[in-house]
């Protein structure tokens, strides 16, 4: 009967060191992409990882005892995997793996270092950290440029959630998702310039499109309206007379020209005496 109730106590012990196992919360936080922005405050160590990468499986024992002295040395130790959250891959443009990155205030810098727990409590309690140049603004994750990457990222998966589903689903052939597809793409492009082509003709309009412009049409005061009026006959009365001067001066040009108008010269008798 002992030997019996040891073996019992053995298995009930052993149960409940697995339930507890099981039931223990890892120190790891998992973050997705719509959580990225809690990076920016607070100090953190990410991991970007793929289930089906074996340097990342080794890296997974020491990164979770990392973990448990994150609290000790106030640093967030997290995690993510690139196939469930390509934003997040996209915005730290992740291209081997596993990836390591340090964030600290909003700058955010690549570990290099080593692999095991020893490194990463090293690298946060004596701010190894400071010897490493931070990612340029240009290129940070809160930068225009990674975020657009990220919406890339996000497209490529969702383009790639909808090829399985069509092939796999719906039972269309390879080639059929492919041409629906680029059809897609092609309604799209043709849509687009057009809402453009629209957009660029409602603020630069044509010119056959545009109305004729009256510097005059604006409604004047009559005090305005009696001066343009008296400068108006004035600049009409220089015209006429400028017109009676140039008149008279070719009339009088013309009867100086004629042979009739020319004086003769008088002659001198002595000279013509002279010469005879």
């Amino acid at each position: 009967m002992a030997p019996a109730r040891l073996c019992c106590a053995l298995l009930w012990l052993a149960l409940a060191a697995g339930a507890a196992a099981l039931g223990k919360r890892s120190p790891v936080k998992v973050l997705s992409d719509g959580m990225w922005q809690e990076l920016l405050q607070g100090e953190w160590m990410v991991e970007f990882y793929a289930p089906w990468c074996p340097a990342c499986q080794n890296l997974q024992p020491e990164w979770e005892k990392f973990a448990e002295w994150g609290e000790d040395l106030e640093v967030n130790v997290a995690k993510v995997d690139v196939t469930e959250q390509p934003g997040l891959s996209g915005r730290f443009i992740i291209t081997a793996l596993p990836t390591i990155y340090h964030c600290k205030d909003g700058e955010f810098r690549r570990y290099q270092g080593g692999r095991t727990k020893t490194d990463f409590i090293n690298f946060i309690s004596d701010q190894e950290w400071k010897s490493i140049e931070p990612v340029s603004s240009w290129f940070g994750p809160s930068s225009f440029l990674m975020s657009s990457m990220s919406a890339l990222f996000q497209l490529s998966m969702w383009i790639r959630h909808c090829h399985g589903y069509l092939t796999e689903n719906v039972g269309l052939p390879v080639w059929g998702s492919y041409a629906v597809f680029v059809l897609a793409t092609l309604f799209s492009g043709l849509t687009l310039g057009l809402v453009m082509v629209f957009l660029a003709d409602c603020i630069c309009p044509s010119k056959r499109h545009r109305p004729p412009p009256y510097p005059h049409s604006r409604k004047l005061a009559p005090e305005s309206a009696q001066l343009l009026k008296k400068l108006d006959e004035e600049q009409e009365a220089d015209k006429e007379d400028i017109s009676d001067d140039e008149t008279e001066s070719k009339e009088v040009s013309s009867r100086n020209s004629s042979p009739s108008a020319v004086r003769q010269r008088p002659v001198n008798p002595a000279a013509a005496m002279d010469k005879s």
